[in-house]
This record gives C-alpha cells, structure tokens and sequence, in this order.
C-alpha cells in the first residue's frame, strides 16, 4: 500500500519539521480549497513552493476549486507528480485532464462520496489515478464512510476493465482500523491525515499502513 499523509492535518507553524516526520511516505497529499467548492480554504502554491523545498516526496495535489484549470495553471509549475479535479465540478473535465497531461503531470479524477462510479467510464482513459472521498470534502477529521468499500470494489472493475494502469486512491478517515479492508477492496493509495499526523511516532503509523496486516479476530 502506498501512503499520502495529507498535510491539511499538519501543524503549519512548524510545517518544516512537520513535512520531516513524514518523510518515509510515498506521496505527500495536498488539499487546495478555495472556499468556494469547499467552504475552507488552505495553501497556495507560494506555501507550496517551500513544500517542494523541504522535501523531495513527490505531490499529490488534490483540487477541490471551482475553475480548476486555473488553478492547474498555478501548481503544475511545481512539478506535482499528480493533479487531480472533481468529476462534479468540472463542465469539460477532458480538457482539465489533458492541461494536466500537457505538463508531464499524471491526471486525476476525484469522486464524492454520492457520486456514482459509471461516471468514470468515459474519464478513465485520460487519468491515471481515480481518488474516491470516503468523506465530504473540506475538512479533516472526519469518520471514513463504510459505503465506500463497495464502490472501490466496483471502481476497481471499472479501471481493469478500462485503463488496467490506473491507481485507485482513497481519502477520508483512513486508519490503522480499515486499511486492511481497503486492501481487500482493490486500493493502491491511500491519504491519511489525522491518523498519522496525531501519532506519537508518525513514521511507524506510515509503516503499518503501507505494510498492511490482517487484524486479529
């Protein structure tokens, strides 16, 4: 399993230090709101540009914005390894999509949690990552929603069926708890924020998601 610690959770005070705890992760998950999609807003891409300075994880830019391909336009400068926009909000999602491609980033998809994944089937050629909300969008903290596990089952179908190369990802209340599920359900990424991040020892709690255990009975 592949683990993004999502630095929404993190303590921006001491975001260097923070970023250093988590340096074993395979991505770092950043959350771009614009209080407008989302009622919240977070980093822009100057905070971001001193990520990238900090560390050398490769991004996970995760968009919830309206006007996405402005805001592609002010991250792919950064060299994110992925972008990913909201099915829902996009009028053109295609042309996002390959604005994204255009800058030698890997496109994503997002789904809320109320979106049905037959809306994939025409987007998933043109990504290479679909992340499922297993909460609604706009803040941390939240309780990962159990019917999520049935969609990533018929998501992961979707993408064999479609686009064999594409990572299914996860975001929401993801923990110690339900990752072995999320395994079994096809998952290859997985953001976690308020798990690793409210951890004494953050690096261990990245382990034990990225090397999943079956729970005792």
């Amino acid at each position: 399993m592949k683990v993004a610690p999502s630095l929404l959770s993190a303590d921006f005070m001491h975001l260097a230090k923070e970023i250093e705890s988590v340096s074993n992760a395979d991505f770092l998950h950043v959350d771009v709101m614009d209080g407008h999609y989302v009622p919240n807003l977070t980093m822009g891409p100057v905070v971001l540009e001193n990520v990238t300075k900090m560390s050398k994880v490769p991004l996970d830019v995760h968009l919830m914005v309206e006007n996405a391909s402005f805001f592609v336009g002010l991250f792919a400068p950064l060299n994110p390894q992925i972008i990913s926009i909201h099915a829902e909000n996009e009028k053109h999602p295609h042309r996002v999509l390959q604005l994204i491609k255009n800058a030698g980033i890997t496109p994503g998809v997002v789904l809320n949690p109320h979106t049905h994944e037959e809306s994939l089937k025409y987007l998933l050629e043109s990504v290479g990552l679909v992340l499922l909300m297993s909460v609604n969008p706009g803040f941390g903290g939240q309780k990962f929603l159990d019917l999520v596990l049935e969609k990533c089952l018929k998501v992961k179908e979707l993408i064999k069926r479609y686009n064999p190369g594409c990572l299914l990802e996860v975001d929401g209340g993801v923990n110690d708890k339900n990752i072995f599920e999320l395994q079994q359900a096809g998952v290859d990424v997985v953001v976690s924020g308020s798990y690793i991040f409210k951890s004494k020892d953050r690096k261990l709690a990245i382990e034990g998601l990225q090397n999943v255990r079956q729970p005792l009975a």
